[in-house]
């Protein structure tokens, strides 16, 4: 895989996004290289335990883009939303197979507007699908996976008020 292509598109695509109203939500964008794949994270530093390092917490959610040579090979560009060790999470006290099931049963008002998404996973991945992975669109379509992401990240928020301890 060629890491800088990808890095650089995904970057420029960051670039390109209008952050006023991810500020407005609090919501914060990184491109990382990670397991061997270029990401974009979107997440929240309250979503975390360790507001240092946000991306590194063992305890965090997030919503991400990527690819790898799998998807590559694929012709695939992955998303989906993370929810790792919640039950960890300070402020809350969350099952995560609860928290994906609430998640999940307000996230199913949205799913049509997610491209080959899918929700059947334990509770560590909220939802997961892909998009073809079109070189000529690559970056007008992490922008708008992450307009759509934008759209639903409030229900992140409006499931953790249900665990506030």
């Amino acid at each position: 895989m060629d890491y800088k292509f990808y890095r650089r598109n995904f970057e420029e695509a960051v670039e390109d996004i209008f952050f006023k109203q991810f500020d407005h939500l609090g919501l914060k964008l990184s491109v990382e290289e990670v397991l061997e794949s270029v990401a974009l994270k979107i997440y929240k530093p309250e979503w975390s335990n360790d507001f240092d390092s946000q991306l590194n917490s063992k305890s965090r959610i997030f919503f991400s883009v990527w690819v790898n040579d799998k998807t590559i090979k694929e012709g695939k560009l992955y998303y989906n939303i993370h929810a790792l060790k919640l039950r960890e999470l300070k402020g809350y006290k969350i099952s995560s197979r609860n928290f994906a099931e609430k998640f999940r049963t307000q996230f199913i008002e949205y799913k049509d507007e997610w491209e080959n998404v899918s929700v059947n996973f334990g509770p560590l991945i909220l939802m997961q699908g892909w998009i073809n992975l079109n070189i000529e669109t690559i970056q007008e379509d992490i922008i708008n996976l992450s307009w759509d992401f934008l759209k639903i990240s409030p229900l992140i928020d409006d499931t953790l008020d249900i665990f506030k301890t």
